[in-house]
């Protein structure tokens, strides 16, 4: 008996790259996951803004996640939904979540980074434009996410110094949202 193949399984995706895009699937995943504890964190400790914030950022990811899984889709390959565990819900500060976020998003360039540098050695080019966008967006995550501790510093954190920072966060969240908006149109 003949073996039928399933043309829509055909890709001119390389196996690894299909597994390190489902990698990275897993990491943005992770990201909206981390963003949902932080913003539910800060909403129940009267941080209203920040909260917003990050429940906003919370499905920037997934949709990040969603764009690599149709990616991958789209090119004949099987993107897999991720599996995740270990979010983290507790938080001793504010701050701690911003400290958090911008490690967290460092990680997340480093692993974007390395996947371009994948892709343009394995001369999947067609991967490695599509990987340009997570590039420039992964700087802005970074320059917003400094920006965010920038407000500790430059506020600080005594008598109501926390509330004034959770009023910037806001604005600057609203700002970046209004670019985002004039940039879509």
């Amino acid at each position: 008996m003949a073996k039928t193949v399933d043309m829509r399984l055909k890709t001119s995706l390389l196996e690894d790259t299909v597994k390190k895009l489902n990698k990275q699937i897993q990491m943005e995943g992770v990201s909206s996951f981390y963003y949902l504890g932080m913003a539910s964190w800060a909403e129940i400790h009267g941080y209203k803004h920040a909260a917003q914030f990050l429940f906003d950022h919370a499905a920037e990811e997934n949709l990040h996640m969603m764009k690599i899984m149709k990616y991958v889709n789209d090119a004949g390959g099987h993107a897999h939904a991720p599996e995740i565990k270990n979010i983290r819900n507790e938080f001793a500060s504010l701050r701690e979540v911003f400290e958090t976020i911008l490690e967290h998003e460092v990680a997340v360039s480093k692993a974007i980074n390395n996947l371009v540098d994948y892709c343009f050695t394995a001369k999947d080019f067609g991967t490695f434009q599509f990987l340009q966008w997570f590039v420039g967006e992964q700087r802005e995550e970074e320059a917003v996410s400094r920006q965010m501790l920038d407000f500790f510093d430059l506020i600080g954190e005594e008598g109501q110094g926390l509330y004034l920072i959770d009023l910037e966060i806001g604005k600057f969240a609203a700002q970046i949202n209004a670019a985002a908006q004039t940039e879509a149109k």
